[in-house]
């Protein structure tokens, strides 16, 4: 389960998850046009000590 205390928390996950998946942009060449999906493994995987998506 993932969860966020407050907005701003939120937030800065959305922040986080944005710019990583700047870096998988970069890495691939291509524009990912799955990225609400990535940032959801991204975001769930940082809470849970997961691998993240590469």
């Amino acid at each position: 389960m993932t969860s966020y205390t407050s907005d701003s928390d939120l937030a800065g996950a959305l922040r986080r998850a944005a710019a990583a998946h700047g870096e998988h942009e970069k890495r691939t060449g291509t524009t990912d046009d799955n990225w609400p999906d990535w940032y959801a493994a991204y975001m769930v995987s940082e809470q849970s000590g997961a691998k993240p998506p590469e």
